[in-house]
This record gives structure tokens, sequence and C-alpha cells, in this order.
């Protein structure tokens, strides 16, 4: 079979993807009514042999509800008339998620606020605590 690259860490076996074609909704005519130009993708992200672990979870993450409850991710292409077109839509979408999933995201690294800013917090929060006891109309009291 094939090898579909997808970047330099990932290469997808052709046989991992299954594309089914199906009608495609919405107005259309006579077309939309005879002809099936949807694609239907479906890539089995929790049994791809192809993916490594870490891109594994960060592409669960991403697919949201296009991920069955089998771990089957699944993409549907209707933008275009023709199905060869669909097909690399669905085909681009679909790698496009795994090129996002395998960038690593950068750790945030933890600060502590300075003491200029938290002495500029208290004194905001004293001001403001000023012009709501003068708006209150009550006789000030400190």
């Amino acid at each position: 079979m094939p090898k579909l690259a997808i970047n330099d860490r990932v290469e997808l076996d052709d046989s991992e993807i299954e594309e089914r074609f199906v009608r495609s909704s919405g107005p259309g005519g006579q077309n939309v009514n005879k002809v099936s130009t949807a694609v239907e993708l479906r890539f089995d992200v929790r049994g791809s042999p192809s993916l490594p672990g870490d891109i594994r979870v960060r592409l669960k993450r991403l697919a949201g509800r296009r991920l069955t409850d089998e771990g089957v991710l699944v993409i549907r292409a209707e933008r275009h008339r023709t199905q060869d077109r669909n097909r690399e839509d669905a085909r681009e979408r679909l790698f496009e998620l795994i090129r996002e999933a395998s960038i690593e995201p950068k750790r945030r690294i933890k600060t502590k606020p300075t003491r200029a800013s938290k002495e500029r917090r208290k004194d905001a929060k004293t001001r403001r605590g000023q012009v709501k006891r003068l708006r209150s109309g009550k006789p000030d009291l400190g």
C-alpha cells in the first residue's frame, strides 16, 4: 500500500483511511438527488499504528465531536460538486488536523506578580471602594 507523508514524523498507510461516498445535503436540484458526491472519511485514531502516542492524544483532543466513542475520526466533505474534489478536501482536512496535533504545545512557566503590581492592585481597590462609599450617600465613618 502507498504511504502518505503528512510531515517528517508521520506517514499514513493508505489502507488506514476509509472513504464512503454519500449524497450531499441541501439545495442542488437533480444533481444532489442522483449523485453521491459527498465524502465521509473515517480514520481510526485509536487503532492506527502510524501515529505516535503523543500525537494520538493531541489528535483526540483536537477532533472533539468528530471522534466517535470507538476512537474513529469522521470527516464529512461536501463543499464541492465532484467526488474527487471532496475527497481531496476531506484528506487535506485530516492531514491538517494531524499536522496541528504533531506540534508540541509550549509549557507554561508560572510567574509571580511583582511587588509593584501588587501595590497598584491594592491602590486601585482602595480608590474603587472610596468611589462606592461616596455614591452610597451614607456619611463617611473612616
